[in-house]
C-alpha cells in the first residue's frame, strides 16, 4: 500500500493535526510486535497504513482545548 498522496493533497483538514495523529498511531502500532508482524505479512508499511486510516477518518481523535 502506498501513501495516498491524492487524498493528502485534497484534504481540507489541518495537516499538522493529521500528522500528529498519524505519528501517535504509528508509535502505538510499532510498539505492538503482533500488529507489526501482521502488517509485514500483508506487505504493508506502518506509515502508509496509518495515513490511509487517518485520511479515511477511520481513526477518531479529539483536539486539545
Amino acid at each position: 500500500m502506498a501513501i495516498p498522496l491524492d487524498k493528502l493533497i485534497d484534504s481540507e483538514d489541518n495537516v499538522y493535526e493529521l500528522t500528529c495523529v498519524a505519528i501517535k498511531e504509528a508509535q502505538i502500532i510499532a510498539a505492538d510486535k503482533e500488529r507489526v508482524e501482521k502488517l509485514d505479512e500483508q506487505k504493508e508499511k506502518i506509515v502508509s497504513s496509518v495515513l490511509t486510516k487517518v485520511l479515511n477518518k477511520e481513526i477518531e481523535y479529539t483536539k486539545p482545548e
